[in-house]
C-alpha cells in the first residue's frame, strides 16, 4: 500500500465553482473574493476578513498595518515555519526568537516572559506572533496577558488552526483560533485544513486595520471621494502608500467558498483519524510519544506529529523515516527550528543552546499522514509499518543484550 502524506479533498462542487469563474471572463479579485471574505468572517465570528494570496502575505500585511518597521523587534516562536520570522525581516524589523512549550511545541509563556526581560537590543519590542503548532492552540490567555503588560501587539499565526478551539475552564465557552487577537492570519495552502491551492486570510474586528490590510494588498491603491476639482469616473484611483501585490483571485476564492462549507466536516474527519492513530499506536508508546490535546483545547489536527523516544530505539529519525518511506508511507518533519538554519545562525549568531526545548524536540519529530479522506485501512497500514520498525529495533536491543550477557559470562 502507498499512503501519501496528504491528499486534498477536492470534489465536483469545487470544480464546478472554479469553472463558473473561468467561464465568467473575470478571473482576478472580484465578487467571488468578496463572497469568500464575507462567509469566512461569518464562520469565524469576526467583523472583517481580507483574502490574500498566502498566509505569508497575510502576516506581512498584519505587521505593516500594526506599524511594524525598521527599529522594531517582534517576538516569534523558535519552532515555526520560515514565514513567521521572514515577514518580520521583510518588514525591516528584527525577529526575536522564543522557545517552545515541551508539551505543545507552541510558544511557551514563561519563555516569552524571559525573552522580554532579557531583550536588550537596539530595536524596540513591538509585537508577538504566537503560532498554533499542528493545530493545537497556544496558551493564548497567558501569552496575551504577558503581551498586554509589555505593550505588545498580538498577531496570531493561525495557519494550522481552522478550526481549533480553546476555553478557560469547563464552564466557559469555546473560543475559535483567530478570534483572540487584534489580527489573525490563516493559510489555505494545499495541505491546510481548507484549501484554495494557495491563499490566505487576515481576520480582525478592527475596521481601520482591515482597510489598511486591504489597501496594502493591492498596491496601496485607494478610491477617494470627489475632490471638488474634477468629477472623476469609476476608473479613478490614487496610490496612498507603496503597497504589495497580495490579492487573491476569484478562481481560488470560488474553491474556498465551497471548502469553507466543509470546514466542520473536515475537522471531524481529521479528529477521527487522530483518534484512530492514538488507539493503534498505543501499544508502541514505549518507543513513541504521541500528540495529545491538552485540557480545554481542541486541535484542528492539521498535523499528527509523533516524537521518537530515541534512547529506546537502535535507529535514528532518518533511518526510521527511510523505513517508513520504503514501506510506502510518506512522512515529513515540522520543522527544524529557525535558530538552527544557516541564515539565522550567521545573521544573529544563534546557538543550539539558546533554545534548548526546540533544539531537543525537533530531533524526535515525525509528521505522519493525516487528511480528511484518510481511511481506516490507511491508518492501520501506517501504524503496522511503524510497529514493524520499532519491534525490529526492540529485538535488536534484546539481541545486543543477550550477546553482551554471553560475553560477560565467558
Amino acid at each position: 500500500m502507498n499512503v501519501p502524506y496528504f491528499r486534498p479533498s477536492i470534489g465536483d462542487r469545487e470544480r464546478t465553482a472554479a469553472n463558473a469563474v473561468l467561464s465568467s471572463g473575470w478571473l482576478t479579485t472580484g465578487t467571488a473574493v468578496q463572497r469568500f471574505e464575507s462567509q469566512f468572517a461569518d464562520y469565524l465570528g469576526v467583523r472583517h476578513a481580507v483574502a490574500v494570496n498566502s498566509c505569508t502575505a497575510a502576516l506581512h500585511l498584519a505587521l505593516e498595518a500594526s506599524g511594524i518597521g525598521p527599529g522594531s523587534a517582534v517576538l516569534v516562536p523558535a519552532m515555526t515555519s520560515a514565514a513567521t520570522a521572514a515577514v518580520v525581516i521583510h518588514a525591516g524589523a528584527r525577529p526575536v526568537l522564543v522557545d517552545c512549550d515541551p508539551a505543545t511545541l507552541c510558544m511557551a509563556p514563561d519563555a516569552l516572559e524571559s525573552a522580554i526581560v532579557h531583550w536588550h537590543g537596539r530595536q524596540t519590542l513591538k509585537a508577538v506572533i504566537p503560532m498554533h503548532y499542528g493545530g493545537q492552540m497556544a496558551d493564548m490567555d497567558a501569552l496575551s496577558d504577558i503581551a498586554r503588560h509589555a505593550g505588545l501587539t498580538v498577531i496570531e499565526d493561525t495557519a494550522h488552526a481552522l478550526p481549533a478551539f480553546l476555553r478557560a475552564s469547563t464552564n466557559q465557552p469555546w473560543r475559535k483560533a483567530g478570534t483572540l487577537s487584534p489580527l489573525a492570519c490563516f493559510s489555505f495552502h494545499a495541505t491546510k485544513c481548507i484549501t484554495t491551492g494557495e491563499g490566505g486570510m487576515v481576520a480582525t474586528n478592527d475596521p481601520e486595520l482591515a482597510e489598511r490590510v486591504r489597501m496594502m494588498s493591492q498596491h496601496g491603491v485607494t478610491k477617494p471621494g470627489w475632490s471638488g476639482l474634477e468629477n472623476h469616473g469609476s476608473w479613478y484611483c490614487e496610490i496612498a502608500a507603496p503597497g504589495y501585490k497580495y490579492n487573491l483571485t476569484d478562481v481560488a476564492a470560488a474553491i474556498g467558498c465551497v471548502q469553507l462549507e466543509h470546514a466542520d466536516q473536515f475537522f471531524q474527519q481529521r479528529s477521527m483519524v487522530a483518534a484512530m492513530y492514538a488507539e493503534r499506536l498505543a501499544p508502541y508508546e514505549e518507543f513513541l510519544e504521541l500528540p495529545v490535546e491538552l485540557n480545554h483545547r481542541q486541535s484542528s489536527w492539521h498535523l499528527y506529529a509523533i516524537r521518537l523516544r530515541l534512547d529506546r530505539l537502535t535507529i535514528d529519525r532518518a533511518a526510521f523515516m527511510n523505513r517508513l518511506k520504503q514501506a510506502g508511507v510518506d512522512c515529513t518533519v515540522h520543522w527544524m527550528p529557525l535558530h538552527l538554519h544557516p541564515y539565522y545562525r550567521k545573521t544573529y549568531n544563534f546557538q543550539p543552546s539558546d533554545y534548548p526545548v526546540a533544539s531537543a524536540e525537533w530531533l524526535r519529530l515525525v509528521s505522519l499522514p493525516i487528511y480528511p479522506s484518510m481511511n481506516e485501512d490507511e491508518v492501520s497500514y501506517v501504524c503496522e509499518s511503524i510497529g514493524a520498525i520499532v519491534m525490529d529495533s526492540w529485538r535488536a536491543v534484546l539481541s545486543h543484550g543477550a550477546l553482551a550477557s554471553r560475553s560477560l559470562g565467558a
